[in-house]
């Protein structure tokens, strides 16, 4: 089962960094402008706007794939082992110790400071 979370985490990281690095290629709505005054995006790999047919269905791709990756994740994160106990964490916290005795002995109570009141500094402007 661990096993196959990490595949799914590796698969994610790595699709992750793929619709990134696809989001970055790809271009703005006004680069094509800049191709009718002889940018060259016309003579690029996959002509005027196969690149963008491309980029985008593959940034689709991964996309669909981080999610069910992320689906996945969620799923095996929420399903409990037998072995592993069924117990809170709040459950399993430590009970809270009893104050100190040394406190208790010496028939002085702890006082809590009082706080120190900040007075505005006063400004020049005034008239």
């Amino acid at each position: 089962m661990q096993v196959l979370m990490n595949l799914i985490l590796v698969v994610q990281l790595l699709s992750a960094l793929a619709m990134i690095g696809l989001v970055l290629v790809q271009h703005g709505k006004g680069a094509d402008m800049g191709a009718s005054f002889g940018s060259g995006a016309s003579g690029s790999l996959f002509g005027a706007t196969g690149s963008a047919n491309f980029l985008s269905r593959s940034t689709a791709v991964c996309a669909t794939l981080f999610f069910v990756c992320t689906l996945g994740l969620a799923y095996f994160g929420s399903h409990r082992d037998a072995g592993v106990s069924q117990d809170s964490l709040l459950e399993r916290a430590a009970p809270v110790s009893a104050p100190a005795p040394a406190a208790a002995a010496s028939g002085a109570a702890a006082i809590p400071e009082a706080p120190v009141a900040v007075q505005p500094a006063a400004s020049g402007a005034s008239k």
